[in-house]
């Protein structure tokens, strides 16, 4: 028995079945870490939620019919000043969501918002300047126009309406 559940622990894990693209970074963006197929973060993300308030604190930027972006200037004070810039130590454009269960009730909706946010930010990283952003979902997408929780439809949606809002920030 006791080799039944040793081999049983030491399954390997199912490779995920969603295909990805392939990142395309330069060479000097790679880590320095000890595993070379690293890529460093090109746009640090939002953890703590100390780091979400004092960018929530900030203006509000941009908005469209469902998000809205809240900005905070990082000035070069470093990690040992007092201010809310203590939270940021690299300087560097950070990203956060806050995608709220009062605004997609599922949560495979929430996530996949999330990663349509994430990825946009990416594509908007060479434009951003060295603030902290929060995407914020402010309303409801229409259940009845888009009723499945994932749905292609969806998630050009969300796309196009976050390319809107980013292309709002860039001066």
């Amino acid at each position: 028995m006791a080799a039944a559940l040793s081999s049983t622990l030491a399954a390997p894990r199912v490779a995920s079945a969603w295909l990805s693209e392939p990142a395309t970074r330069a060479p000097e963006q790679r880590c320095s870490s000890r595993f070379p197929f690293e890529i460093a973060p090109l746009v640090q993300r939002l953890k703590t939620r100390s780091q979400f308030q004092a960018v929530m604190d900030g203006q509000t930027v941009a908005r469209t019919a469902h998000f809205a972006l809240h900005r905070r200037v990082l000035n070069d004070t470093g990690p040992g000043s007092d201010g809310p810039q203590a939270l940021f130590a690299v300087q560097a454009a950070w990203i956060g969501a806050v995608v709220p269960k009062r605004w997609a009730r599922r949560a495979v909706t929430r996530n996949a918002i999330k990663r349509q946010i994430y990825t946009v930010a990416q594509d908007f990283e060479p434009q951003l300047t060295q603030a902290a952003l929060v995407v914020r979902l402010r309303t409801a997408f229409d259940r009845q126009a888009f009723p499945s929780a994932t749905s292609p439809a969806l998630k050009r949606a969300v796309r196009e309406e976050l390319l809107q809002l980013f292309a709002r920030l860039a001066p």
